[in-house]
């Protein structure tokens, strides 16, 4: 689980990097640490409440074979990456600013949920 979140915070990072063009070291590191934190949360609270087994079957599509424990990841560091880039590194850009850039957190903890754990 945090080998996976270490790549999602890294994938994350670089996707915010190159394609977002965001230099400010406080938003790389939000948006890395959200995607590092809330895919771990997520698939903590599965396990805690013995639901990993219900949300972990996969949809039987060979190029993307999400689950909703994927979608779980991706949801979350959605949410955690908006509140914390809003209250914190992010907090004088414009909405839709911010909505990209948690949108690049979520999408690297899908992603890598998706098809490397």
């Amino acid at each position: 689980m945090l080998l996976g979140a270490f790549l999602s915070a890294l994938v994350a990072l670089a996707v915010t990097a190159v394609f977002l063009k965001e230099r400010r070291v406080s938003v790389l590191a939000t948006v890395a640490g959200a995607a590092f934190v809330m895919p771990v949360f997520w698939n903590s609270i599965l396990t805690w409440t013995g639901a990993l087994d219900l949300f972990s079957h996969d949809l039987p599509f060979l190029l993307f074979p999400i689950s909703w424990q994927d979608t779980g990841s991706g949801i979350f560091t959605l949410a955690g990456a908006g509140v914390a880039l809003m209250l914190g590194a992010g907090r004088k850009d414009p909405a839709p600013k911010l909505a990209y850039l948690a949108l690049a957190a979520a999408a690297a903890a899908l992603v890598v949920d998706v098809f490397l754990y």
